[in-house]
């Protein structure tokens, strides 16, 4: 298990009904948290991105986007995922999210989630395992969404190549565009 300082905890969400009232009361359980509710500072945009961004882009095999020192994939899934009769778009939370950043010694950290079918969680596990990349939790979010969705957080340090593998080879594993 990795350790976390501090100890952060996810909770997930889902409402229905009039935007106000579900940004509303989201406003006021965000506050409960302490999370911090104000505008942040806009990212400095940078002229050219680091090295380990290309090492790791040639690593994925996939470019994708590169703001305040995090290179973000959203990978989207290549079935419809649908609940009660609606389909649930990719920014909604069910695509692939992956993010790096710079940490110590030239290795970069990454962490996200893979949005899996029951068949695709064992390989997953598998590669990751592999790559030594640790997975942090494995969940569901939804109870009625078709197909049926599992959530693997993950972490990991390392080089820029290593880890890119490693992530390479379990989005593999995925049903992706």
């Amino acid at each position: 298990m990795v350790a976390k300082s501090p100890k952060v905890l996810y909770a997930h969400y889902m409402g229905h009904g009039a935007a106000v009232q579900l940004a509303t009361s989201l406003r006021a359980a965000l506050a409960v948290s302490k999370t911090p509710l104000e505008k942040p500072a806009a990212a400095v945009e940078e002229t050219a991105p680091p090295a380990w961004v290309k090492a790791v882009e040639d690593a994925v095999g996939r470019k994708r986007t590169f703001k305040g020192g995090v290179l973000s994939y959203g990978v989207a899934r290549s079935d419809t995922i649908t609940m009660g009769g609606m389909t649930i778009s990719p920014a909604a939370g069910v695509a692939e999210a992956i993010n790096f950043q710079a940490a110590d010694s030239g290795n970069v950290a990454a962490t996200g989630d893979f949005v899996l079918t029951a068949e695709e969680v064992n390989p997953v596990i598998s590669e990751l395992q592999g790559h030594q990349i640790s997975v942090t939790a494995l969940h569901s979010h939804m109870l009625t969404e078709q197909p049926r969705l599992f959530f693997m957080h993950f972490w990991s340090v390392g080089s820029p190549e290593a880890v890119g593998a490693g992530i390479k080879a379990a989005v593999g594993r995925v049903a992706v565009k």
